[in-house]
C-alpha cells in the first residue's frame, strides 16, 4: 500500500463508502460510478470481507487492511492463544499488528516496531479504530531499535517475516527477518523473557537444537498446524501442543521417554479410534499424550482404545470393525459410493484409493487406514 492509496481510505467519504457496501461483490463496487474512488472502495470490502472470520475484531472495526500484511497476519484466535503477560512487551513485528492488539491486553504497556513507514500508520489507525490505547507503533526495524534501546521490557516478542525482498521463501531462522539469532545479545539486553512465532513447517527438533533451554509450542487452529512458538526464560524446558479453543497438552522434556510400543495390534478388541489432532502429530507427542488411554504405533498413526476415552486432544470415532487391508474386497464393499476416507502411515493418497475402488467423496461409509508393524488395515467407522 502506499501513502496516497492511504490517503485516499482515511478520507471519512471513503471509510462512509466501505462500510456501506460491505456485503457487496466488490467487483460491482469498482464499476459504481457513484462510489467515491471505487477501486481503492472496493479491494478494502474485499480483504474485509476475507478477515471476517480470521480477523473479527478489525472487521467489525472497519479496519485498513494491506494485501501483504492481510496475509502474513495471524488471525485473532492464534494471536489470543499466546500465553505470555505482563507489564512490558516489545513487538519487533508488529506488521498488521494482529498479535499486539490480542497481547495489548495482557500488558500494560506495548511498543510495537514497524519498519514501514506506510503500514506502520496503517497499523495506529486501525488500533485507534478498535479502541485500543496501550500500544505505541514505532516505525523502526528491530535492529535499530534495539541499539539503542535503554529500557527493559518484560517480554519481547519476535514474528520473523520468511520472505525475502524478492517474495521468495525462507525456511531457516537465520535467513528471516530480522535476524534473531544475529540479536540475540541486543534482546538479552533489554529483557530476559523472548517470544518468536515459527512457520507451521518448522521443526521442532529444529527449535531445541537451537534453544536448548527453551520451551516449544504448536499451535493449530480447527485441525490445521498454524505456529510452531519458542518461549525462553519461562523456567524448565517443555514441549507442548496447543488446539485453540479445544485443549493443551504439555510434557516436561525430561518426561518425554520413548513410549513402547504395544506387542500386538488386537484389531478385534478396539472400540474406537482416536484421530490425534494435528498439533500433537507436529510436536510428535501423540504416543506420550495417549499412554494409558489408547494403543500407538506411530506418532503419524492413530491411536486405538478399548473404553471410551475422554479429554483426548482429538476426535473420537468408533469402530464398526478392522480388518487387513484388501484392495479387491474394499472395492467390492465401496464400488459406486461416497466414502469418507482418513489416512495416517499409509502408502496410497486418497485419490488412488478413489480410483482402484471405483467410489466418490461422501458419507455412505467412512473408513481410515494405517499401516501397523508392516501390514495395512481398513478400520470401517460408524
Amino acid at each position: 500500500m502506499t501513502q496516497s492509496e492511504l490517503d485516499i481510505l482515511l478520507r471519512e467519504e471513503v471509510r462512509q463508502a466501505i462500510k456501506e457496501n460491505l456485503e457487496r461483490d466488490p467487483l460491482r463496487i469498482a464499476l459504481d460510478g457513484k462510489i467515491p474512488y471505487a477501486r481503492e472502495v472496493a479491494t478494502q470490502v474485499k480483504y474485509l470481507q476475507r478477515a471476517k472470520r480470521k480477523l473479527p475484531r478489525l472487521y467489525a472495526a472497519c479496519g485498513i487492511i494491506p494485501q501483504r500484511a492481510f496475509e502474513q497476519s495471524s488471525s485473532e484466535e492464534c494471536a489470543s492463544a499466546k500465553r505470555i503477560g505482563g507489564e512490558s512487551l516489545l513487538d519487533l513485528t508488529c506488521g498488521l499488528g494482529m498479535d499486539a492488539a490480542a497481547l495489548a491486553g495482557r500488558f500494560r504497556r506495548v511498543v510495537a516496531l514497524e519498519r514501514d513507514q506506510v503500514l506502520a500508520s496503517v497499523t495506529r489507525e486501525n488500533m485507534r479504530r478498535m479502541g485500543i490505547k496501550n500500544v505505541e507503533v514505532v516505525n523502526a526495524s528491530a535492529e535499530e531499535y534495539l541499539a539503542h534501546c535503554e529500557e527493559h521490557f518484560d517480554w519481547i516478542y519476535v514474528d520473523p517475516d520468511r520472505r525475502t525482498d524478492k517474495g521468495e521463501r525462507v525456511f531457516k531462522l537465520e535467513d528471516c527477518s530480522p535476524n534473531v539469532l544475529a540479536l540475540m545479545p541486543h534482546i538479552k539486553r533489554v529483557g530476559e523473557h523472548l517470544a518468536i512465532k515459527n512457520s507451521p513447517l518448522f521443526d521442532v527438533e529444529e527449535a531445541f537444537r537451537l534453544f536448548p533451554d527453551g520451551s516449544v509450542e504448536v499451535v493449530s487452529l480447527h485441525d490445521e498446524c498454524k505456529e510452531v512458538m519458542i518461549y525462553l526464560g519461562g523456567g524448565e524446558p517443555t514441549l507442548s501442543a496447543t488446539a485453540v479453543g479445544r485443549g493443551r497438552v504439555e510434557f516436561r522434556r525430561t518426561e518425554l521417554a520413548a513410549v513402547a510400543t504395544p506387542e500386538e495390534f488386537a484389531k478385534d478388541e478396539y472400540r474406537y479410534l482416536i484421530i490425534p489432532d494435528v498439533s500433537l502429530q507436529k510436536a510428535r507427542i501423540v504416543a506420550n499424550a495417549l499412554q494409558g488411554v489408547a494403543d500407538v504405533w506411530s506418532n503419524n498413526s492413530f491411536g486405538f482404545a478399548r473404553e471410551l476415552p475422554e479429554g483426548v486432544l482429538g476426535r473420537v470415532e468408533r469402530v464398526e470393525r478392522i480388518e487387513i487391508f484388501d484392495i479387491k474386497s474394499l472395492k467390492r464393499e465401496l464400488k459406486g459410493k461416497g466414502v469418507d476416507i482418513i489416512l495416517r502411515d499409509f502408502p496410497m493418497g486418497v485419490d488412488e484409493l478413489r480410483k482402484r475402488t471405483a467410489s466418490r467423496s461422501g458419507n455412505e461409509k467412512r473408513i481410515a487406514l494405517t499401516r501397523i508393524a508392516g501390514k495395512s488395515y481398513t478400520i470401517y467407522l460408524a
